[in-house]
């Protein structure tokens, strides 16, 4: 292919925007075709304000003979209707997580891509952070040694609305999707087993939309590594993301950054600054790289980093956690597949 991808945005909210943006001013090698979405404000809004073309018909978007590839960014109810019409028209697939909240939807995506023969990649961003993907690195290489114990920590700094908390899919499949691809990604090794326990601790309203918003869990994998996994909707400092794999030869981890690199140091003791408040800023880099990979990917120069078989296990590994509180017992992966 000469010249940069041509990416068609579908979805026009909060991440359809900013992978709009990042597209546009700082991906080598791809760029938007259009931006589509059926709100005609925000299609005025982000067309304008990068001038590119607008739509307000997402189908017809990614149906354009100048469109490479189609990023659904749309809410996940409709991904899989997008991700089946984007393959039917030959286009090259991202699709932001999770494919679908259901299983079976989940799988008819899937095979839809893989009929047309087309590439599809999910958007589990933080495989492309450099901290994290510099822990994985150290387990591939042997350099740690064989993994046996794993830690994830994934704390947002104040949880969403609860209009968005309605339709999420709750806490599993919005939040700790994350960490199982995670746990998957480090260790190299697939999840056998999910015992999980949670909590409301944050506030007592997400409990009564039958969400959870603290919860620990208990991965165990094929190859015998433990994983822990600690979620909470609310974690005051700000943003809070790590993994560390302890293995036979070494322990290896990715802390937080922070907002900026000053330390003030005085006799009444040290102070430095916290960590990034929300997503979007912690995680800006890993979406440029995960661009960048895509962009190599319809260009034929790679194969997909992170696939349709991760996001199945991925939320497999959801359904497993949700019968595992339900049930107060260990649950067994290959029981909900």
């Amino acid at each position: 292919m000469s010249g940069p991808v041509r990416v068609a945005v579908l979805g026009l909210g909060r991440i359809g925007r900013m992978h709009a943006d990042l597209l546009a001013r700082e991906v080598d090698g791809a760029e938007v075709a259009v931006a589509a979405d059926v709100v005609d404000a925000a299609v005025a809004a982000v067309a304008g304000r990068l001038g590119v073309d607008g739509s307000t018909d997402p189908a017809a978007a990614l149906a354009r003979d100048d469109v490479d590839a189609v990023a659904i960014c749309t809410p996940t109810p409709t991904h899989v209707g997008l991700l089946a019409a984007a393959a039917r028209a030959g286009k090259a697939i991202f699709c932001e997580k999770p494919v679908s909240l259901d299983l079976a939807d989940t799988d008819r995506g899937l095979a839809a891509a893989a009929a047309a023969g087309v590439a599809l990649q999910v958007g589990f961003n933080r495989r492309f952070d450099p901290g994290h993907a510099a822990v994985r690195d150290a387990v591939a290489s042997g350099e740690v040694g064989a993994p046996e114990l794993v830690r994830i920590s994934s704390r947002d700094p104040a949880p969403p609305s609860l209009d968005y908390l309605r339709t999420s899919g709750g806490i599993f499949r919005d939040q700790t999707i994350h960490d199982f691809d995670m746990a998957r990604f480090v260790t190299g090794s697939e999840v056998v087993e999910v015992h999980a326990a949670g909590a409301v601790r944050v506030d007592p309203a997400i409990g009564e939309l039958g969400d959870l918003d603290t919860v620990v869990l208990t991965l165990r994998h094929a190859d015998g590594c433990l994983t822990l996994i600690d979620n909470s909707r609310r974690a005051a400092y700000g943003f809070d993301q790590r993994v560390e794999v302890l293995g036979g030869r070494g322990l290896a981890a990715s802390e937080n950054p922070t907002v900026h690199a000053a330390v003030v140091r005085t006799p009444d003791g040290v102070r430095g600054p916290p960590p990034p408040w929300f997503f979007l800023e912690r995680y800006q880099t890993s979406y440029v790289r995960q661009w960048e990979a895509f962009a190599a990917v319809v260009r034929g120069e790679t194969p997909v980093p992170v696939g349709g078989a991760d996001a199945r296990a991925a939320l497999v590994m959801c359904l497993a956690a949700a019968k595992s509180v339900e049930q107060g017992r260990p649950v067994a992966v290959d029981a909900v597949t």
